[in-house]
């Protein structure tokens, strides 16, 4: 089993880097502080080709495959977390989702902006009373014969203001349940779609993050994506996708931390040597070593099933729970050796740290992502 990457896959993880180094780390910090969405560094993406990553390139998309994805999202995720989930909900789930299950106009009209960074998209499925229970969707599109009519509210939405393109989850039949539920294409210049006010969050504070409010917005029957009762499967079918993304994203940080912590290890002195010659620290960088390793196994694992069309929706979760929960103990750990350094703004750890949080809670918390594993497992022994 070859475990190493293709020249073509050391290029990509070079540009990325380099990308990372010279357009996202100047200005991070202040972003971060201000709370800033990376408008111009997100367009720069889009021109290098990081917004459409998979995307077929007869619709303006770069071709490559899943492994290229996770290792520039490891890269720009080390330096700038906020620009990475731009990235991650414009490839994972909004272009992916619509060049899998959308109609071929659908995929002619919208993927080329969306591949080009011309415009981004977000993926308009958590709501107040429906988070990790999906089906429990409040927002409906009743069927007024050629189109929706949609009325709801949908919360913590990524790129809610900055995006052009919406791809939002709503209740057509509330009799059939999830098989009642559908997925539709909206623009935010549509009469009474509203953009609430941007949400003030602990950690990837650059995202641009919103509740979004329809009244009695009409919704083309032509830009419904897929057949009617579709909407949930699509979900599910798109998170799945999606969680590669946040793993890789996930490992990115970590990676980050790890490195910061190591090369500090190396430089603080105390006790009369550099403190990584002291066995409390060397332990940490040891377990630090061993659970990235194994983070990025797995998330290379998923990646490179999903790209043979042999990943489950349990190789996914076991990515994304590992991979985010390995985050938490490495940043927490790295700001452990740091010490009193590691709480100020002025050294990347402080905001690793608060950004590492939201990992294991968005596209489906860890309590979820264990629900699908042991689903998955239990139903190899009739369970």
């Amino acid at each position: 089993m070859d475990f190493s990457l293709t020249d073509e896959h050391k290029m990509i993880q070079q540009a990325a880097r380099d990308f990372a180094q010279n357009e996202l780390l100047p200005g991070v910090i202040e972003r971060d502080e201000n709370q800033t969405f990376p408008t111009e560094q997100v367009k720069k993406m889009g021109e290098l080709g990081f917004m459409g990553m998979m995307v077929d390139p007869k619709y303006g998309g770069s071709g490559l495959d899943t492994i290229s994805y996770v290792i520039a999202m490891e890269e720009i995720s080390k330096i700038d977390a906020s620009a990475s989930v731009a990235m991650s909900v414009n490839n994972s789930l909004v272009c992916w989702g619509l060049q899998t299950f959308g109609t071929e106009e659908q995929k002619q009209e919208w993927l080329p902006k969306l591949a080009s960074g011309e415009i981004h998209g977000a993926f308009c499925l958590s709501e107040p009373e429906a988070g990790s229970d999906a089906t429990s969707q409040k927002t409906t599109a009743i069927d007024m014969g050629d189109y929706y009519l949609v009325n709801g509210t949908k919360n913590w939405i990524t790129n809610g203001g900055t995006a052009s393109f919406y791809i939002v989850i709503a209740q057509t039949d509330i009799d059939k349940k999830s098989r009642g539920i559908n997925a539709l294409i909206m623009t935010k210049d549509m009469p009474g779609f509203a953009i609430g006010p941007k949400e003030q969050k602990m950690g990837i504070r650059g995202s641009d993050t919103h509740s979004l409010l329809f009244t009695d917005v009409k919704v083309p029957k032509t830009n419904r994506i897929g057949e009617d009762g579709f909407g949930f499967k699509f979900a599910m079918k798109t998170l799945a996708g999606g969680r590669i993304g946040i793993a890789a994203q996930a490992l990115g940080i970590a990676s980050g931390a790890y490195e910061l912590a190591l090369k500090y290890s190396k430089e603080r002195k105390a006790f009369g040597t550099e403190i990584c010659n002291h066995q409390a620290i060397a332990f940490k960088l040891a377990d630090m070593a061993t659970e990235l390793e194994a983070a990025e196994l797995l998330t290379l694992q998923a990646a490179w099933k999903c790209d043979q069309g042999r990943m489950t929706d349990s190789d996914a979760a076991m990515a994304k729970v590992f991979a985010s929960e390995a985050l938490a103990r490495i940043t927490d750990q790295s700001l452990q050796i740091f010490g009193g350094m590691g709480l100020m703004n002025s050294i990347p750890i402080e905001r690793f740290w608060r950004d590492a949080r939201v990992e294991r809670i968005w596209d489906g918390t860890s309590e979820i992502q264990r629900h699908i594993i042991s689903r998955a497992m239990l139903r190899e022994y009739g369970a």
